[in-house]
């Protein structure tokens, strides 16, 4: 007598955030919003590699004994040593199964009439041509297999323009290049996402809103009230509170989602 194979729909199916087995990759993944996803990533995946600027992520792994993450140092704002840094990382590692990158640039404390146009220029130039090759260069090593995840960190800053009123004690509105780049890695997203598709690539985009540091909070109180009234929820985001979209969307649960930005911004931009 045989049993009938069980229907698709009785086929146990994973906690949505389930990454077991995985290896992701994470990119400035000891800061502000990075931490608490590396965290996060070294409960959940099989291994976990932390890229980021000599000697913070072989601190950060120390500090918060991590069990599954290793570090690498690469400098991710310069095309030569992305294209080496991937190479490298990919003998040492294996490909991917998934990579949330993390990394900016950008200038600060200039205004408008103030920020040389080779300051701008410079921005633009360490963010996106490096993001570029990264992104193209683990693309085309994924494309044998069939499959991979990619999540971007874009800006609500990408979508919408700060609003100066609330910049108060002498702060500098968030500078144009920081705006500009985020608007452009959002276009990189879709385009990658189409072009890597058909191979069974995903692209899609984290787009933050207001995620203060600690330093900002402690130093500009009557700034973050400000802050945190933009949003429909009335406050600014806890570094936490980014962790379920990007698990999200590096897991088989969004296996359907691509050229996507997901918006976590309190409701900021819904106004």
């Amino acid at each position: 007598m045989t049993t009938a194979a069980p229907s698709p729909s009785a086929q146990p199916v994973p906690p949505w955030h389930s990454l077991e087995g995985k290896t992701i990759w994470i990119t400035g993944g000891t800061g502000h919003l990075g931490a608490p996803i590396t965290t996060a990533l070294d409960a959940s995946c099989a291994k976990v590699v932390c890229i980021d600027l000599p000697g913070r992520a072989e601190a950060f792994i120390t500090q918060h004994r991590l069990q599954r993450t290793l570090p690498a140092a690469v400098d991710l704002c310069d095309v030569e040593r992305v294209r080496a840094g991937v190479a490298q990382l990919i003998d040492a590692h294996g490909v991917p199964d998934g990579v949330a990158h993390l990394v900016f640039a950008s200038s600060s404390g200039s205004t408008l009439e103030d920020l040389p146009a080779e300051t701008f220029a410079a921005t633009l130039t360490r963010a996106l041509p490096p993001t570029f090759e990264f992104c193209r260069a683990l693309a085309e090593r994924m494309k044998p297999r069939g499959r991979g995840a990619f999540v971007l960190f874009a800006s609500m800053y990408g979508v919408v323009v700060p609003d100066p009123r609330i910049y108060i004690d002498q702060l500098t509105p968030n500078p144009i290049d920081y705006g500009a780049n985020k608007a452009a890695l959002l276009q990189m997203m879709r385009y990658f996402a189409m072009h890597y598709g058909p191979s069974g690539i995903r692209f899609n985009c984290v787009t933050p809103g207001p995620f203060p540091n600690p330093r900002v909070q402690a130093n500009n109180p009557r700034f973050i009230e400000q802050l945190g009234k933009k949003t429909i929820l009335q406050r600014i985001g806890q570094n936490h509170e980014i962790v379920g979209p990007t698990l999200f969307l590096l897991t088989d649960s969004a296996s359907f989602v691509t050229g996507h930005s997901l918006m976590v911004d309190g409701g900021w931009t819904t106004w």
